[in-house]
């Protein structure tokens, strides 16, 4: 059986950008193996099955086959089997709706739609006084 380091496997297998991004998710511990965080230089094997943290979702990989250079995006289906419990992705589908919803009223910068409310509501010509000057001649 093969091993790899498990910084170089996550970026090989297109997991995180960079190596350097794998290497800073295993450091501030976002990346677990059976519930123990992991050092960046943890090897890991075939049948390993490690959890990365990508908040709000903890996403589940089994590994399938040790690699070290970057592959193609077509090739991943070899190299893990993405096992995320389905709950997790219904998290980030109420997470993502919840993003919209729950904006507060007046909080941030202004819609477009907000934007032509407020110019519609400001605009003389709805107060009507271009009519009234026409009367008092």
């Amino acid at each position: 059986m093969s091993e790899a380091r498990i910084d170089k496997w996550l970026w090989a297998a297109r997991i995180f950008k960079t190596r350097s991004l794998a290497a800073d998710a295993c450091k501030n511990g976002r990346v677990m193996m059976g519930g123990m965080n992991v050092k960046p230089s943890r090897p890991i094997k075939e049948g390993d099955v490690i959890d990365v943290r990508k908040p709000p979702v903890t996403y589940s990989f089994r590994v399938l086959k040790c690699i070290e250079m970057r592959v193609g995006a077509k090739v991943l289906p070899e190299i893990y089997e993405n096992v995320t419990d389905p709950k997790q992705y219904e998290l980030l589908e109420m997470s993502r709706i919840s993003g919209f919803v729950d904006r507060a009223r007046g909080t941030g910068r202004p819609t477009k739609k907000d934007r032509r409310q407020m110019e519609a509501f400001i605009d003389p010509v709805l107060f009507g006084f271009d009519d009234d000057e026409e009367d008092e001649e």
